[in-house]
């Protein structure tokens, strides 16, 4: 069988363009033009688009599954809160005597609660590797354990979105609890640095973005050597027909479980660039609506493309940006009829919106035969 290219010429030539927009074009103009110039990029839109990127992984992601394998989770934006955590964590441990209560140890929250000594959760913390390590472990095993104990059982459907969706509520509501040891409602906050920069300064946001960039396009291209493998045609077959794939000898449950576990580490990825870009993470990630709001940026850019996915959590946030400055109160209107419109009129979304113009553009002339024959 003859393997799919992981990109064709035009495919190569259109990554290599953003990839050189995102990693040289946008840092030149954030830092070589003057104060003041229309060419230079404002500071504040560093860390924006830096967190777009973040979003773009997570949906890609979330493709990678609903896309290929047909699993509809709505608890991705767990693995992505728990990234944030693990990330959010280390920072917490650099903070050191530079708190408010100047405890080289325990983090302000913890000793305005009266916490004597640090919790075991947090040992190894201080280390940018181990926390790097646990922002992809911590999603990965959750996904892997999640995944071993519903796929086995052939849960799957509305039934697994929900048990996706209870997982990230239960999570939600544990990280609220002040005894957990993660900041309760305030979750984490007040960085200072990261691996030894000041974390507000100009140079190391525009560090933050560029990993980001280069993190989307690595992410991108396993992606793509996934789903053009023949694993990534066994996805589709178990989308399309499971019980036929299962007939045929495959293990739908271990390819199920590899690609689950596959896009929770990418989901934690994404949180743990996120963090230190955006200078938070509370429990309010965990929200069972902000899983289903991925799921709307996958479903406007276009399901089972990976740019669809990408395309749709640049396009919708930055109208969120905007709206939220301009009309908050309308924003919530505007993602239920965006989404209602893109079901209903672009199932394929932003991306398969010229392929589906061409049709109907090739539908009229007989559309219209059609009706002149009839009457």
């Amino acid at each position: 069988m003859r393997r799919v290219p992981l990109l064709g010429p035009t495919g190569w030539l259109v990554f290599l363009a953003a990839a050189l927009v995102a990693v040289i074009v946008i840092p030149v103009l954030a830092t070589v033009p003057a104060e003041g110039s229309a060419l230079r990029l404002p500071a504040y839109l560093v860390p924006l688009f830096g967190k777009y990127l973040c979003y773009a992984i997570l949906a890609m992601a979330l493709d990678l599954i609903w896309g290929y394998a047909g699993i509809l989770s709505l608890g991705h934006g767990a693995f992505f809160a728990l990234g944030g955590y693990a990330m959010g964590m280390y920072l917490m441990r650099q903070i050191g005597t530079r708190g408010v209560y100047g405890n080289p140890i325990l983090p302000d929250f913890m000793v305005f609660l009266n916490w004597q000594k640090l919790p075991i959760a947090w040992w190894g913390f201080d280390h940018f590797a181990y926390a790097a390590l646990m922002a992809l472990l911590v999603p990965g095993v959750l996904a892997a354990a999640l995944g071993w104990f519903a796929f086995r059982s052939r849960v799957t459907g509305v039934y697994l979105s929900i048990i996706t969706q209870a997982m990230t509520y239960a999570l939600l509501l544990a990280f609220f609890r002040n005894d957990m040891g993660f900041g309760g409602n305030n979750g984490l906050t007040d960085f200072k640095e990261i691996l030894g920069y000041e974390i507000q300064a100009p140079s190391t946001r525009l560090g933050l973005y560029i990993a980001t960039a280069v993190a989307l396009g690595l992410s991108f291209l396993i992606c793509r050597f996934v789903v053009t493998s023949r694993f990534g045609r066994v996805l589709l077959a178990l989308r399309d027909a499971e019980s036929r794939v299962r007939f045929l000898g495959y293990s739908t449950t271990g390819a199920k479980l590899f690609v689950f576990t596959l896009s929770a580490l990418l989901c934690g990825l994404a949180g743990a660039l996120y963090v230190p870009q955006i200078g938070i993470i509370n429990p309010s990630e965990f929200s069972p609506g902000n899983s289903i709001e991925v799921a709307i940026w996958v479903a406007v850019g276009g399901r089972g493309t990976l740019v669809g996915a990408i395309l749709g959590a640049l396009v919708v946030n930055f109208i969120k940006t905007w709206l939220t400055g301009a009309a908050p109160e309308l924003w919530l209107f505007a993602l239920g009829a965006l989404f209602i419109a893109v079901t209903l009129a672009m199932p394929h979304g932003i991306l398969g919106l010229a392929t589906q113009l061409r049709r109907w553009r090739g539908a009229t002339p007989a559309a219209a035969v059609g009706e002149t024959a009839h009457d």
